[in-house]
């Protein structure tokens, strides 16, 4: 079955990270998750650390992220059955031996940023180096703060949010009461593309503030902005927008007016539904409250914009024609860069086999 932008039995890529929860989120209460179609239960040991195990029971099928711990165990809350952070059962009640072949999976976890990424695919694939760089994406930039700000369970297959995110034209319409001006949606962008990142950049000189920066700061001159999104497949985005007093020069020059890093993660969860975490970097700590309230219904109109696209697609089915624009570049390439993926997960190369 095709799910529409991708080709058909193309759902998700399984090989790479994608964002399970925020960090915070998880403690010694079991928490379930569905990553790319597959029951989770996130929880952590007594020493601190993060576990992903199988969230669900062989036994009868009920969701260990319902259920509760005993000591690093996690134990099922309907019939008593325990597991092990390695997956292994260590306690059948009702009898007095347990199976060897009664386990449930494990899934690679890392706890890197104020995020905990999972690896749902081939655990030998498995590499901590593909996670996004920090420094890259801002995250440990001088003078910043960091901060876990919104969860959303959107009911939209996962890649409309990825679209809204590769195309920032809609900061003009959409977010035009707040983000947005119609600058975003004039000046052209600039495209570069490296393994598994795409970047967007647009350099916007002399334009109007948008009332995140007229309104909230009062400041109603002429500025030159830098907006973009670097999207780290396949479902990371690290957000660009510096906003200073317009200069002269073709380039920036002004004093900093607004600086901000955003990241934004979208996780498949199921054919229909996805995870959607915003945090974002700030010099502005004192600010941060007022900020996050500002902010909740932007990402609130992301939310609507992708659901009711969802039910649309729903309505008419299958992989309706798209009549594409200038603006589609972006998110076109993204979606050839995520099929690419998912064709050679489902077709990889052969092995080389050495013959002494």
């Amino acid at each position: 079955m095709a799910v529409y932008p991708f080709r058909e039995g193309s759902f998700a890529v399984k090989n790479g990270w994608y964002v399970a929860a925020f960090g915070e989120e998880v403690g010694r209460e079991p928490m379930a998750r569905t990553i790319v179609g597959l029951p989770v239960a996130l929880y952590r040991k007594e020493d601190g650390t993060a576990i992903a195990v199988g969230g669900r029971c062989p036994h009868r099928h009920f969701p260990l992220g319902k259920s509760y711990l005993r000591g690093d165990d996690i134990v099922c809350g309907y019939h008593g059955i325990s597991f092990g952070p390695d997956g292994q059962c260590t306690d059948i009640p009702s009898q007095d031996f347990v199976p060897r072949a009664y386990r449930i999976p494990v899934y690679p976890l890392v706890e890197h940023g104020m995020w905990l990424w999972i690896w749902p695919g081939d655990p030998a694939l498995a590499d901590p180096a593909l996670l996004p760089d920090l420094d890259d994406i801002g995250y440990t930039a001088a003078g910043m703060t960091t901060h876990a700000m919104f969860f959303n369970e959107v009911q939209c297959r996962y890649q409309l949010l990825n679209d809204n995110l590769l195309d920032l034209t809609h900061l003009a319409f959409l977010h035009g009461t707040s983000i947005g001006t119609i600058d975003n949606a004039r000046v052209p962008e600039t495209l570069s593309r490296e393994p598994r990142v795409l970047r967007s950049r647009r350099l916007i000189k002399g334009g109007n503030p948008p009332p995140s920066i007229s309104e909230r700061r009062g400041y109603t001159g002429k500025i030159d902005s830098v907006i973009g999104m670097d999207f780290h497949l396949p479902g990371f985005h690290a957000g660009i927008g510096d906003h200073f007093e317009a200069s002269d020069g073709p380039g920036i020059e002004g004093e900093p007016i607004q600086l901000s890093r955003v990241f934004h993660a979208v996780t498949p969860s199921t054919r229909g539904s996805s995870y959607y975490f915003f945090g974002m970097a700030t010099p502005d700590t004192a600010g941060v409250p007022a900020t996050k309230q500002f902010l909740e219904p932007v990402i609130a109109e992301d939310v609507f914009a992708s659901e009711e696209i969802e039910k649309m697609l729903q309505l008419v089915g299958g992989s309706p024609e798209e009549f594409m624009n200038k603006s589609d570049k972006t998110t076109v390439e993204g979606r050839r860069m995520l099929q690419a993926m998912m064709d050679l997960e489902d077709n990889p190369p052969p092995r080389m086999v050495s013959v002494a």
